[in-house]
């Protein structure tokens, strides 16, 4: 009978949960704070610009709602403010008459692409901090989590 020990497996370090949780939190909130003064230039706020980027695969209020996490009332409060400045337009749902469908208008579509580029250079320079590999395996793992 072999009475060594088994090899010692390796230990994965222990990861502080809500510290991680923390440093997400500040990352994408840090990218918010800074494009938010160039998002409002367009004429919207970011979470604005969040409605405006889910509305083509989100054409409901209620869809919207809870694709973005936000309470009905809210994404209400929004849309009427979108539509008052001509950015969403809204129609009766011919699928089903009791439903409005919801679309983005021209204007509406080329202020969601200049806010999400302002988005997406924001967050392209905090990624440009990581190597290719880095920023791959970045992606590979934040996939997995969402």
């Amino acid at each position: 009978m072999d009475r060594t020990k088994p090899a010692d497996k390796p230990r994965m370090t222990r990861i502080d949960v809500t510290k991680l949780w923390a440093l997400n939190y500040r990352l994408v909130t840090s990218v918010i704070v800074d494009v938010a003064p160039a998002v409002q230039a367009l004429g919207i706020e970011v979470k604005e610009l969040f409605l405006l980027a889910e509305l083509d695969d989100y054409p409901n209020p209620a869809g919207l709602a809870d694709r973005l996490m936000l309470p009905r009332p809210t994404v209400t409060g929004y849309l009427k403010r979108l539509e008052s400045i001509g950015l969403v337009g809204r129609e009766i749902d011919s699928a089903d008459l009791r439903r409005y469908k919801l679309s983005l208008t021209a204007n509406g579509r080329k202020v969601m692409t200049r806010g999400l580029a302002l988005l997406a250079d924001a967050f392209g320079e905090r990624l440009s901090r990581l190597t290719a590999a880095q920023a791959a395996q970045f992606d590979a793992l934040v996939g997995k989590m969402v």
